[in-house]
């Protein structure tokens, strides 16, 4: 009797055992670059899908900036433990499109898992960036921006200049920085990731080519040029500001967003995304406009550019992992969660639905300046407006930002400076196009 009960207990844990390795609910590791307010909106968003359902657990990791998050991600596909899903910017997309094998395309995935993505249900401009050439999803948007001004406008109402007013092109941005300046604040204007702002966007904006070949979306020979008379005529432009006191350029990157949070600029051009840490951290009224241009470009202003970043996916996964993160990404561009992302942050809404959700709740009417972005993207683009698809941007964009912090420290001309990038940079450009072949 005493070795029956012992063979029932036994096959009664066994049984236990079984059914609850049946039920433990698969792992998908999330890597991400969202940090501040927007890492607190992420931690939030995974959190909602993980209580949504029992099948699946996303755990989200912050791995440093996007530089430091691709080359981590990078790192460990090498070593065989990548995670399941990567944040990585948009610069990156060329990287990571001929990474064959490295990564698995997100509409092959889910449509292997039974329940396809479809990419007409984003906002044309995103979903075209993040496509192969037969219009089929090989990341996930997710976090896209666009370039837009944010203006102080405390400052303005102090230095005499109507806030509700704010400068629409490059010569009236002159004009209120001289105000600005003279009205004792001690920045007029910064501007944060240098190269995307003033050389990427500020081509696309003015409908003039970053690089031949569609920006590099018309074949792997593409070529910089960005050493155009409008390019050269700008840079002079900015170092002018800089020789006068009234602009100050404040680091790559993310690092000049402290100039305009802490009052010292009085105005910025950056990521739409910036708005959460504005909302969150600055003491003082501010606005949101679009970005600036010249007057007497034909064809200025056309249509501003996204930035931010997509999730991939890494390639050798187990099925079950792929329709978890298939059905995590469902539920992030769901209208609900999207729109949410979209009000909280200050991205734009990738899908239609969510600006749709967004519009009726009347939240742009509430919230005025929120739908510059948007506005900015919702335009047909052109082959110089598209955006910018070239390998090797990220390490491009360095040898930019060297340039431009010469050019407006006075070190060289905007024509050396331009001409250096463009040089190295098609080396580069070269280099990337024989390793792919």
């Amino acid at each position: 009797m005493r070795s029956h009960r012992l063979a029932l207990a036994a096959a009664a844990l066994l049984a236990a055992f079984g059914a609850s390795s049946a039920q433990a609910a698969t792992e998908i590791q999330f890597w991400h670059s969202m940090e501040g307010a927007l890492g607190d909106r992420v931690n939030e968003m995974v959190d909602q899908f993980n209580k949504s359902q029992s099948d699946y657990v996303v755990k989200a990791v912050y791995k440093g900036n996007y530089g430091e998050s691709m080359n981590a991600g990078i790192a460990a596909f090498r070593a065989g433990n990548a995670p399941d899903i990567l944040q990585v910017f948009e610069v990156g997309t060329a990287t990571m499109m001929y990474a064959k094998g490295a990564i698995k395309p997100v509409q092959q995935m889910s449509e292997e898992a039974g329940d396809p993505i479809d990419p007409k249900g984003f906002i044309g401009a995103v979903a075209g960036y993040y496509s192969s050439s037969d219009g089929k999803l090989v990341s996930m948007p997710f976090n896209s921006s666009t370039v837009v001004m944010y203006y102080n406008k405390d400052a303005f109402k102090k230095a005499g200049l109507d806030a509700d007013k704010p400068p629409k092109t490059w010569e009236e941005l002159a004009a209120a920085t001289k105000k600005l300046k003279a009205a004792g604040q001690e920045c007029g204007y910064t501007t944060s990731w240098p190269s995307w702002t003033q050389l990427e966007t500020f081509s696309a904006w003015h409908n003039v080519p970053y690089a031949t070949k569609d920006n590099g979306f018309g074949g792997l020979d593409a070529r910089l040029a960005i050493d155009s008379p409008l390019h050269q005529r700008h840079l002079e432009f900015l170092a002018n500001l800089a020789k006068d006191g009234e602009f100050m350029y404040g680091g790559r990157g993310d690092d000049p967003n402290a100039l305009f949070i802490s009052g010292k600029c009085a105005l910025i051009t950056g990521s739409s995304g910036l708005r959460a840490n504005i909302m969150k951290n600055a003491k003082f009224e501010f606005g949101t406009s679009s970005v600036p241009y010249y007057a007497d470009v034909k064809g200025a202003p056309q249509n501003t550019i996204i930035g931010g970043a997509s999730l991939w996916v890494f390639g050798n996964k187990q099925p079950a992992v792929y329709k978890g993160v298939t059905k995590f990404f469902k539920f992030i561009s769901s209208p609900e969660v999207a729109a949410k992302w979209h009000q909280q942050t200050g991205y734009v809404p990738v899908t239609k639905a969510a600006y749709e959700l967004t519009d009726k709740a009347g939240f742009y009417t509430q919230n005025p300046g929120t739908d510059v972005g948007v506005k900015q993207l919702n335009v047909q683009t052109t082959a110089q407006s598209r955006g910018v698809r070239l390998g090797f941007l990220p390490q491009i964009r360095e040898i930019e930002d060297a340039e431009i912090e010469r050019i407006v420290s006075g070190k060289e001309t905007a024509k050396e400076g331009l001409a250096n990038a463009t040089k190295r940079g098609n080396e580069l450009l070269e280099k990337f196009q024989k390793s792919v072949k």
